[in-house]
């Protein structure tokens, strides 16, 4: 039987594309597009990417019944998270007047502060939402980095960063103007805020490394 990917629809963002890197990188894999909990029940792997409000997803996740099924993968099924699919998983997001997270990994999620400079060098001005190219360096080594260099470069759009309570759950970190929690992991979770689908060469080998992944560090 082939493996099977569950990539997780909430009715928000276009996932497709992520769906279509999955299936480009590994193609002897099933990808599902799904907002059923049983199909995420069965898969093998979880995928769960995301943009727009974190109130929004947490509520239609509960609403479809999806939360209890996401709950039970993340502890049993390699996860990939995926921007919102990472800011979800922690404690409180200062969004919307203060948002409750999943808890699963302790820290909470704060908005950049509004357009400054960076230093002292004026001519820099760092725009919100963080948008474009930017740097991952990896606090630690992990199956999910193999084949991907020290401090490459990754695609980035959110306003909101993820600031971790627990520095073993860090894998990689990003500065822009605040050094932020830029990829999270434990046991069989790994979460990003980039977008891998989005990153070209490198986003697409983490991607790669997700389906051969067996969800251990």
């Amino acid at each position: 039987m082939k493996t099977k990917v569950a990539v997780i629809d909430y009715g928000m963002g276009n996932l497709r594309s992520v769906c279509k890197a999955i299936a480009h990188v590994a193609p002897e894999v099933e990808v599902v597009l799904t907002d059923d909990a049983n199909s995420v029940r069965d898969a093998d792997r979880i995928v769960f990417p995301g943009q727009g409000a974190i109130g929004g997803c947490l509520a239609a996740l509960t609403a479809g019944g999806l939360d209890r099924a996401l709950r039970a993968a993340l502890g049993t099924k390699p996860f990939l998270g995926i921007c919102l699919g990472l800011q979800a998983l922690y404690e409180f997001c200062e969004e919307g007047g203060g948002v409750n997270g999943m808890g699963i990994l302790p820290g909470r999620v704060r908005r950049f502060p509004p357009a400054r400079t960076a230093g002292a060098d004026a001519r820099q001005v760092l725009k919100v939402p963080h948008m474009g190219w930017d740097r991952v360096h990896q606090v630690k080594e992990h199956p999910m980095w193999r084949g991907i260099a020290q401090d490459e470069r990754f695609y980035f759009v959110h306003s909101y960063y993820a600031e971790s309570a627990d520095r073993e759950s860090v894998a990689g970190v990003t500065d822009y103007g605040v050094r932020f929690t830029s990829a999270a992991a434990r046991g069989n979770i790994f979460a990003t805020q980039f977008h891998p689908e989005k990153s070209q060469k490198a986003g697409l080998r983490l991607l790669q490394n997700f389906i051969a992944w067996d969800g251990t560090a």
